[in-house]
Order: structure tokens, then C-alpha cells, then sequence
């Protein structure tokens, strides 16, 4: 093990069970902390927030989708050519996937949460508290085929 190495802090369970690309607004999943490493004292306080910010291994991409370069997001050829980097693809170099999430309680071990886009089984690498502090200071600028792109990720209605 090298001083790189990121060992999960809990684990996802989800009714969504396969990673799709949009209708998270509503899905309501679990986090449970790693019972070998923590105790219920590593939440205490995260309750008191509205939103967290959740790290997580995309683990059921492959290696060999595993994107280095520049693709057409979602394989849309109407839009442009964008750099791994500049998008928020799952086929990313580390796997890592970053959500901002409604808390819904905290109980224990177990952390209730909204709108969190990963599936069932993901390894959670971190979780934060959201702060306004941390929001982008200055006006926030991005793409027109960005906008498309998200109009349904976080719509409701769909768990699977």
C-alpha cells in the first residue's frame, strides 16, 4: 500500500441497480459507514445540514472504458467533442464520481439521503458537509449542450 491508497468509508444500498443517465432527483438511497472503521461519533453533526457532498468509486465501470481523451458526451454526435476533464462522464480516468445530496436524517451509522447518483454497492469515499462557503464565488459560466445535457438528471420519478 502506498501513501495514495483510498480505502471506502461506507458503502451505497440503492434500489437503483444500474447506473442510467438521468431521473435521480427523487431516488432516495442509504449510506452505511464501514462498521470496521467507524462508529456512529464520525456523523455526529452531519445531520444539522441540509446537503452533503459524497465521494464515490464508480467501481462497475471496466478498465477498458475508462476514457483518457476527448468523446461527444453521452455518444451525442450533435454535441461537441469535450475532454474527460471537461465533463462529468463516468468513464473517468480515477473512477471518482462526486454528488452534492439532500440529507434526509441520520441514524447511527446510517445516513438517509436524496438525489445521490450512484447505485447499489458503490464504495463512498468521502462524505462532507455541503456549505455556502464552498459555493462558486464569481458568475458561474458553462455550455450550451451542458444545460441539455442535465435537464432530466435530476428530475423524479424513476428508482431503476
Amino acid at each position: 500500500m502506498n501513501s495514495y491508497a483510498v480505502t471506502p468509508v461506507g458503502i451505497v444500498r440503492s434500489p437503483r441497480l444500474e447506473p442510467v443517465d438521468d431521473f435521480w432527483g427523487d431516488l432516495v438511497c442509504e449510506i452505511h459507514l464501514d462498521k470496521e472503521h467507524f462508529t456512529p461519533e464520525a456523523l455526529f453533526g452531519l445531520g444539522e445540514f441540509s446537503h452533503a457532498e459524497i465521494l464515490f468509486l464508480m467501481h462497475r465501470v471496466a478498465p477498458g472504458e475508462i476514457e483518457k481523451g476527448a468523446r461527444h458526451p453521452r455518444g451525442r454526435q450533435d454535441w461537441p467533442r469535450v475532454g474527460i476533464f471537461g465533463q462529468r462522464g463516468k468513464a473517468r480516468p480515477n473512477r471518482i464520481g462526486l454528488s452534492r445530496c439532500s440529507i434526509i436524517k441520520v441514524d447511527d451509522m446510517v445516513m438517509t439521503v436524496r438525489a445521490l447518483d450512484a447505485i447499489d454497492g458503490t464504495p463512498v469515499l468521502d462524505i462532507k458537509p455541503y456549505m455556502r462557503e464552498f459555493e462558486p464565488i464569481g458568475t458561474i459560466r458553462q455550455p450550451a449542450w451542458s444545460h441539455e445535457l442535465m435537464r432530466d438528471y435530476y428530475k423524479g420519478g424513476q428508482t431503476k
